[in-house]
């Protein structure tokens, strides 16, 4: 009998393997994004969210400044600024692509707000604590995290090992501190990160060349077979 054994790790390489086809990243996306939808509410907010939301809202006011910064990468000034330096880099697939997927991530984000129309936190939750600027309009989803997930995303084929610590670290970073603002709740985020990849994932679709279509599948259907290894009979 063949005994199939696989460890974490090559879990989680099988599975950036998948994600590698933008077409994966499609279906995650929109599958995630109709998910947190159908999972928001209106006029209340369930405990766990409500738990979630406290313990990163509640965080000290020190934070501020900080957190301030982080949340700029999902700001729509960042889409301009991180296309501009891939151009200067030479790179003007990418600064294309960041252009696009950012650009559309921050209007696709306004668009699912007025379909969905949840309020903010500071409508919904008594004891919200708000920081920095009120936040105006409507609550799900997050277009910071749209914008910073779409970015990232885009760029993290591109980078180099320390860059790609950076990225990873700071999506979801730009995520929490919204969170810690009061401006969005965790499903708001959520929502946020799955339209992100969504866009991403479309903007790859039409931008990138049949050549790098066929990789792309190749390396798909080939990450779970290099993943695995017979451990007895």
């Amino acid at each position: 009998m063949r005994v199939v054994v696989t460890c974490p790790e090559e879990e989680a390489g099988a599975l950036a393997g998948l994600l590698a086809d933008p077409r994966a990243r499609l279906g995650v996306g929109i599958a995630a994004l109709l998910a947190t939808a159908g999972a928001v509410r209106h006029d209340r907010v369930g405990p766990w969210e409500t738990s979630a939301f406290q313990a990163v809202n509640g965080l000290p006011d020190a934070l501020y400044r900080p957190a301030w910064v982080v949340m700029q990468a999902g700001a729509f000034g960042a889409v301009p600024a991180a296309a501009a330096t891939a151009w200067l880099a030479g790179d003007g697939e990418l600064a294309a692509r960041l252009l696009a997927g950012g650009t559309g991530a921050w209007a696709l984000s306004k668009l699912v707000k007025r379909v969905v129309r949840r309020p903010r936190p500071v409508a919904m939750l008594p004891g919200t604590r708000g920081r920095g600027r009120d936040a105006t309009g409507l609550g799900y989803l997050s277009g910071h995290a749209a914008v910073a997930v779409a970015l990232g995303a885009a760029a993290l084929p591109r980078l180099g090992p320390l860059g790609r610590r950076l990225t990873l670290s700071a999506i979801p970073l730009v995520g929490l501190t919204r969170v810690y603002v009061g401006a969005h709740f965790p499903l708001d985020i959520a929502g946020g990160v799955a339209l992100g990849l969504a866009v991403d994932a479309a903007t790859a679709l039409v931008t990138r060349s049949p050549g790098a279509a066929a990789g792309a599948r190749r390396a798909s259907r080939a990450a779970p077979a290099a993943n695995r290894w017979p451990a007895g009979r």
